[in-house]
C-alpha cells in the first residue's frame, strides 16, 4: 500500500520565472534541472516544477500547504519579497492544546498555495497580541 509522497507535480508556464521564485523567494532547495523540468526539496518531499507535456497535465496545481515555524514572520519576509496574498494569516482550527494557522498566496505561475502553522495555544506571552493581530483573540 501507499507509504509516503515521494513528488509533486506544480505546472508552471515559465519553468526560468519558477525555479526563481521557488528557489529565491520561498527558500526551497534546489536540486536539479532538466529540459522543461526542475526539482526541489521541501523536508524530504520532492516538487518538480514543470512545463505540462499535453493538455491533460495543464491545470492548476493542487493546493500545496507548506509549515512553517511562525507565519506571522514568514508572512511578512515573503509579502516583502512580492509574493501576493490571497489571504492574511488567520487561525482555521482550534485543536485543543494547539491551534491550525493559514495564509493563501500566489505562486509566479498563478498557483494557489499556502504557509501553515500548528502552534501551541497561548504558548507565550506574545501569544495574545500575535491572535489580535491574526483575528483569533477572542
Amino acid at each position: 500500500m501507499i507509504l509516503s509522497i515521494s513528488q509533486i507535480h506544480v505546472p508552471v508556464k515559465d519553468l526560468k520565472r519558477a525555479v526563481a521564485f521557488y528557489r529565491d523567494v520561498l527558500g526551497m532547495k534546489f536540486l536539479f534541472e532538466v529540459p522543461n523540468m526542475a526539482f526541489f526539496d521541501c523536508d524530504g518531499v520532492r516538487v518538480m516544477l514543470g512545463v505540462p507535456e499535453s493538455p491533460e497535465f495543464n491545470h492548476p496545481a493542487s493546493i500545496i500547504y507548506y509549515s512553517v515555524d511562525n507565519i506571522l514572520h514568514v508572512h511578512a519576509t515573503l509579502r516583502s519579497s512580492g509574493v501576493q496574498f490571497v489571504s492574511e494569516p488567520h487561525k482555521v482550527a482550534d485543536l485543543g492544546e494547539k491551534e491550525l494557522l493559514m495564509a493563501f498566496f500566489r505562486d509566479s505561475e498563478n498557483n494557489t498555495a499556502a504557509i501553515t502553522e500548528e502552534r501551541m495555544s497561548g504558548a507565550d506571552e506574545g501569544q495574545e497580541k500575535e491572535d489580535d493581530e491574526i483575528g483569533g483573540g477572542d
